[in-house]
Parts: C-alpha cells; structure tokens; sequence
C-alpha cells in the first residue's frame, strides 16, 4: 500500500475544513470507520485528515480503586479506562492507529494551545506509537482557506517540545491535587456521616471559592452606617433640574442646619466648569475581555461566551478565542478582512469610512500571546442561519475590531456650582463633541448627552424644592461570573481557557448559586475546611508560583520532575492532616450536605397548614415519589400529593397565577419542560385547552 500523509486534528469540524483547503481540486472524500469520519482531499499526494473528539487521553490512578488516598502514583491512559460514558473513544483510538499503519508522514494540526499540543502529543505519542518526535505542526489562528493552506505548505519542522512539557505538568498537578483533595472531602463525608455526595476542590477551584467566602464574610458581617445627603429641584432656563448638595453629611443634625440655611426661593450660579476630554479606543478582545463585554451585554455566562466563541471559529467566522493577546498585527491582513466585511449590508456604511483612510492602525493593548493574536473577525460570511447567541458574539467581535481603528470620542463636561442659602449644590452636564469610535462600536457603547440650557455666572435661578434625605452604606457587591472571572485574572489563578470552567464547576457543585454567586453552605464548610487545614495548597500564593513554574519549565529553566515532586510533598503534608482530624472536620459538612439535599426537593411553604415545607418524598413501601408536608412528622399536616414516576422533577421556585400554590418544573422523555401546579383544584387545569 503506497505511504501517505496522516494529518490530525482536534475537532471533526476542523478535519472537513483543514481537507477542503488543502484540497488541490477542491474536492474532498468523505469516509467513515466504525462511526468515526476522515477526509482525503484530492491532492497530487495522498493525504488523511483524521480528526480526534478533544482530549483521547487522560491520568488515572495508577493503582486501582476510588475510595483511598493520598494517590501520588499516575499514568497516561485512554479515556475509556478512566472515564465512565467514554466507551465511544476505544472505537476513535483504534481507527486513529489503523489509519497510523501506512502513514509516513505525521503532522499535528490540532488547536495551537497548550490543550491543543497536549492533545496531538498524546495521538501521536501512544494511537500512532511513538511519531511525535517525527511529526511537523501547523500553526493557524484562523480556519480560513488561506491560512490553513499557508500552514499546510510551511509547517513547523516539529512539535513545541516545551510547551508540550508545562502543559503535562499542569495536567499532572492538577490532577494531584484534584484527586487527592477531591477524595479526601467525599471519602471522610461518606465515613462520618454515611452520605454520599460528589464533592470536588483543586489547585485553582479552592482560592476561586475562598474569593467568594472572603466577599460573603465581608457582607454579612457589613454594618449599615447612616449619611445624609440634601437634593433640590431648580429652574434653569425653561427646564428643571434636579441638584445635589456638594458633600455626603455625616449627621442629621448638620444636614437639617444646612437645610435650614437653604430653604430659599433662589439661588445663584457661582461657577461653571468646561473640560474637554478623549475616551480612546477600546483594546482589541482577548478571551477574557470578551467573555466580560459578552455578560455585560447578553448576560452570557464565560463558559456560554467560549463554547460560543468556539462554534464561531470553527466556522472559520472569528479567530482562535482562546488568546490572552490584546495585539492585532499587520501580518491579519487589516483591509482584507474590511473588504470582506464591506459586502454586508449592517458593516458597509462604517467600513466604508475606513478603508477610505490613507493608513490602518489599531489600538493595543501590552499582553501579547505567542501562539495567537487578539480575536478578530475573518470576514467570511456564514454558510449555515446563526442562532441568536451566535449572531450577537460575531457582531460584538466585529464591532469591536472595527472600533479599534477608530479616533478617540471627544466629550465636554460641565461642571456648574449652585449658591443657595450661601451653600454650594452641584449640577452636572455633558455632551459629545466628536464620536469618534463610539459609532463603529454602537449598540455596543451609548453616551447620552445630558444637555445644559445657555447659563451665565452670576445668573439666578429658582429653587422649587429642597429635601433632607436619610441613606444607609452598602455592602460591597456579591460577584457575578464575569466579575469573578476578571478576579482570577488579576490574581492570575488558572488560564485563559480553564477559568470558565472552573466558575462552572463552583455551580454545577452546588458551591455557589444564583447569578450573584451566593456561596451556599456547602460552598462556607468546604472553603472553611481549606483554610484551615489545607492553607498552603489553597493559598492564591502557592497558585500563582505554580503557574510561574510552568512558564519556567516552558522556557527550559525548570523541571517536570521538579514541579511534581514539590507537589507532592506538600500534598502529603495535607492528607495527613486531613486524615488526622477527619471526623472532627467532617461532620459540618455532611450536616451542610444534608440540608442542601432538604432544600433541594423543598417546593415551597404549604398552603394548608402554612407553616410547613412542601418537599419531594419517596415512599419506603413503595418506592414511588410523593410531595407531602414537613409537619406530617409532628401530626400536624398530612398534606401528600402525587407526583409523575418518570422524568425529573425539581422546584420552579415559583407560583401558579391561578391558584398561588407552588408549581414543579417536570421534564419528561421525548416531551418538553413543562410547569406542574401541585393544587388538583387549580382553576387553570379545569379551564378548557
């Protein structure tokens, strides 16, 4: 059989593009082995492109069993042998070695990250026995025809050793400290308390959850601290505005001597104040910037943002997302990509205006990334209807690249001092001198002009109204997903493409809860236990020197073996201590564990007795699933009602309309989501349709 090329890729979206653009022809043959697809592309020489489905291989234990720790003994193996549900990769691996068989040439075009390498190392290394040392790598950040033909012709000669070497690392760390921590937390659970529950914690999940305790501490323990502030109404011009005093009050006494002073029909204007100044450019979008604008706008959680973002680029729409650059360079191609844009309708007005510039240049920011620059569009048009979601993170990519080239916004303020009584009140005003890029980015960025009538100093004006007005301090804001996403950032814990999902985690855990993210009681006992007995691999410091260490072993001044044996060093330190006080430290979280399985089937306050919890119940005789009242244990209540045996079943935390009594959320196989009103004489369930 004559030899061939063997191409591997990351995804199988990105296999049927990689072959389409390598393709002398055009023309691609599509096959499929035991359910796994790979192309040949019609070329002078014969070449395969075989995707893979993400990471085909994982660390395990490697002794077995779940139910013992510490576990400082590891090795590389398939998913299937690791995971449960991942029957489906033995087929993948074995058609990926099949096809290995007759290749004479290997590269590795999977995503240029740290993932991606780690990903393509891996097939190579054990699927295709030991080709990694032989393999080229192409280096791509988008999957447009051009610039996958341009890496296919001029491929690095081998694969980024070193990179390769710290993200192994980072693997093997984390899952040292995953595993170990992880089942240190539900082996002592289940050995106190005889519940079982699936609870996690790791190297950067730990500091990400002691950031939300810590801001939790501060709110509760936040004491309301009075401060009074005085408001006016006034005539200026033919319009009225409301103004302030110039300071907040610290006692009710001074603002009432103060108010005293100014209950006056008139007042003069004292002084006016006009400042122009530049709001410059915004950066180009990194992952994180993007995933921030994208809740800001869209309420799209980071982990929605990326899966999004992902979608995008391998409909070779958007650039490679997972970047930290804030850096776009020439090499992009800046009026290609405007030409492109130019032929849709929404972006030919505004691109218009730029490519009629002598010279392109773009804001930047300092983070440059090796692998990638910032995200930008490719231009192309989408071949298949976008969804909604999809529709807003290209036009926010686009808007956004297109602001960059733009000229600084001018603004004017005024600032205006009001005498009344001999007191100084402020009012504001502000207009837009020039637009500048603020009208490439619109929706996107609105700066409403607060009009002012022609005022003159000295001129008198009419007080309508004045007040005294009591406001209590706030605490410091609870974080959402994108607000603790900018905080991992700044603390610089995790990366770019595993802090989304870390934030997921901390829910899916049911750590936190709710848009705010509230730490639930499960999320205080566990971050209290990593205070107290787990403080040196759940400090932000040990994180942060971690991740230096992996940029050190990427430069080749550090070492694998290094790294992992100071790791476990101080792991076994822990799990010792754990150990030690196991039932002590246990025993409040299996209680936290508990109410939160309570909370989770209550449905709501009962409508009979009142006083009692409705909650989700089965029966010991029976074994079926019943909705019955808390204060049935008491004799009080015996409210019970029946429940559908298939499907899940959880609180809406809402009411009916119609009856007031709760309602459940039920999902049924092969049926939609639909609202159940638990009361059997609800008026809408006898209303006909």
């Amino acid at each position: 059989m004559p030899k061939y090329t063997l191409i591997i890729t990351e995804k199988p979206d990105a296999a049927k593009r990689i072959a389409s653009a390598i393709a002398t022809t055009g023309k691609v043959r599509r096959f499929t082995d035991r359910g796994v697809p790979y192309y040949v592309p019609e070329m002078e020489e014969k070449t395969i492109v075989v995707p893979a489905l993400g990471h085909l291989y994982t660390l395990t234990s490697a002794k077995r069993g779940r139910d013992t720790y510490p576990v400082f003994d590891f090795k590389w193996v398939p998913r299937y042998l690791a995971e449960r549900g991942a029957t489906k990769i033995r087929t993948w691996i074995g058609v990926i070695s099949k096809l290995s068989e007759n290749a004479d040439t290997f590269i590795d075009a999977c995503d240029y990250d740290i993932e991606g390498s780690i990903i393509g190392y891996c097939i190579l290394k054990f699927a295709c026995k030991n080709k990694e040392r032989m393999a080229k790598r192409m280096k791509y950040s988008t999957l447009t025809q051009e610039e996958i033909r341009k890496a296919y012709n001029q491929p690095l000669p081998n694969l980024d050793f070193a990179l390769i070497e710290a993200g192994l690392t980072r693997h093997e760390v984390d899952w040292l400290y995953g595993v170990n921590l992880s089942r240190a937390l539900t082996i002592a659970v289940k050995n106190c308390t005889g519940d079982c529950a699936t609870l996690s914690t790791g190297r950067v999940q730990g500091p990400t959850l002691k950031f939300i305790e810590s801001r939790e501490k501060k709110i509760r323990c936040f004491v309301p601290t009075p401060y009074w502030i005085i408001k006016a109404k006034v005539v200026v011009g033919d319009s009225v505005f409301e103004i302030k005093y110039k300071d907040f009050i610290e006692t009710k006494a001074e603002g009432e001597a103060i108010l005293a002073r100014s209950k006056t029909k008139g007042g003069v204007i004292e002084k006016i104040d006009v400042n122009e100044f530049q709001q410059k450019p915004p950066r180009p979008f990194d992952l994180g910037s993007l995933q921030s604008e994208a809740y800001r706008l869209f309420r799209y959680t980071p982990m929605q943002t990326l899966k999004i973002s992902q979608r995008l680029y391998l409909d070779a729409l958007i650039s490679y997302p997972r970047t930290a650059s804030q850096k776009l360079p020439p090499s992009i191609g800046y009026g290609d990509i405007l030409r492109k844009l130019n032929r849709r309708r929404e972006y030919e007005r505004i691109t218009g205006e730029l490519l009629a510039l002598s010279f392109l240049k773009p804001t930047q920011g300092n983070v440059e990334d090796p692998a990638h620059p910032a995200i930008y569009p490719t231009g192309e048009l989408p071949k298949r209807i976008l969804d909604s979601s999809e529709k807003n993170i290209l036009d926010l990519v686009v808007r956004r690249f297109l602001a960059v080239f733009g000229e600084p916004a001018i603004q004017e303020s005024v600032k205006i001092t009001i005498s009344i009584g001999g007191n100084e009140f402020r009012l504001n005003g502000r207009r837009n001198i020039r637009k500048g890029w603020f009208r490439f980015y619109e929706p996107y960025v609105h700066e409403e002009d607060i009009s002012l009538p022609p005022i003159e100093q000295g001129q008198k004006i009419d007080v309508k109204k004045i007040l005294l007005q009591r406001i209590y301090t706030k605490p410091v804001s609870r974080y959402n997903p994108a607000s603790l996403l900018r905080k991992m950032e700044e603390k610089n814990i995790g990366t770019k493409s595993t802090r989304a999902g870390i934030i997921q985690t901390l829910y899916d855990r049911k750590y936190i809860r709710e848009e705010t993210a509230t730490i639930t009681d499960v999320g205080l006992e566990i971050a209290e236990i990593l205070t107290k007995h787990c403080a040196s691999v759940a400090s932000i410091e040990m994180t942060r020197k971690l991740e230096e260490r992996m940029y050190e072993i990427q430069q080749g001044t550090e070492t694998r073996e290094n790294t992992l044996k100071d790791a476990i060093d101080v792991l076994g330190h822990v799990t010792t201590e754990l150990k030690k006080n196991e039932k002590e430290l246990f025993v409040n979280l299996g209680q936290a564990i508990r109410r939160a399985k309570l909370e989770g089937r209550t449905i709501g306050t009962c409508p009979k007795c009142q006083n009692g919890k409705l909650v989700i119940l089965h029966s010991k005789k029976t074994g079926k699933r019943f909705v019955g009242c808390t204060n049935y244990f008491e004799n009080i209540c015996e409210t019970a009602f029946p429940l559908p045996q298939t499907g899940r079943i959880k609180p809406s935390g809402k009411t009916c309309r119609g009856c007031g009594w709760p309602v459940l959320r039920v999902w049924m196989k092969k049926k939609r989501l639909w609202n159940l009103c638990l009361n059997p004489d609800c008026q809408l369930k006898k209303q006909p349709g």
